[in-house]
């Protein structure tokens, strides 16, 4: 089976083509909740051709669901980048939490990052979204573990669900009131301080790992 053409200069590789409906279904959602979602305004988003869209996804819970993936698979790598280009393990809980603070100011609520939250809402009514919903926090929870890991918090995977739900709970407050990243950085030192009280403040930049 073809693809369908698009318009002109439209995207025509296949890969290509997904990426830009996926995204075009991320701003509607963002823009205007998931009852916004069909194939013609999606088709319009992306600058595809309907057949597009029904091309590469036969049904709009394929669309969700993938939309739902894509997104936080993207989140997960640009945190692990970030994660990795400051050297965890030679910061101490506060250095980490401002930086926790600093990326999640940094983060516009665009249309983008609005979609997720409606995603997971949709989640609770759809049965058949619900197993992605949870694909994707298990991709938090796992990123947190490494990270508390290398900031030397004991049970990092234990705890790992509560720093995400945290994060996840001050980044909908943020949403919702307009209110900084200050609060986030705040909640994320008491939680790590009372999981981790003999993790010292700072670790020494001059520290060699394993040592």
């Amino acid at each position: 089976m073809r693809e369908p053409d698009g318009p002109a200069g439209a995207p025509n590789r296949a890969g290509d083509t997904r990426r830009c409906i996926i995204g075009a279904v991320l701003r509607i959602i963002g823009r205007d909740g998931v009852a916004a979602v069909t194939n013609r305004r999606i088709a319009k988003e992306a600058g595809v051709s309907p057949g597009s869209v029904t091309y590469h996804f036969a049904t709009q819970h394929d669309l969700l669901r993938e939309s739902l993936l894509r997104f936080v698979a993207e989140e997960t790598r640009r945190f692990t980048e970030l994660a990795e280009d400051s050297r965890l393990d030679r910061i101490g809980l506060p250095e980490a939490a401002a930086l926790v603070g600093q990326v999640a100011g940094g983060t516009e609520f665009d249309s983008e990052h609005i979609a997720p939250f409606e995603l997971y809402v949709q989640a609770g009514r759809d049965e058949r979204l619900r197993a992605a919903a949870a694909e994707c926090f298990a991709a938090y929870d796992r990123l947190a573990a490494r990270i508390l890991t290398a900031l030397g918090v004991a049970d990092a995977e234990r705890l790992a669900g509560t720093v995400v739900a945290l994060v996840t709970g001050q980044q909908l407050r943020r949403l919702a009131t307009g209110s900084t990243a200050e609060d986030l950085v705040d909640a994320l030192l008491l939680l790590a301080r009372g999981a981790a009280p003999d993790v010292p403040a700072s670790v020494p930049a001059a520290r060699e790992r394993g040592v």
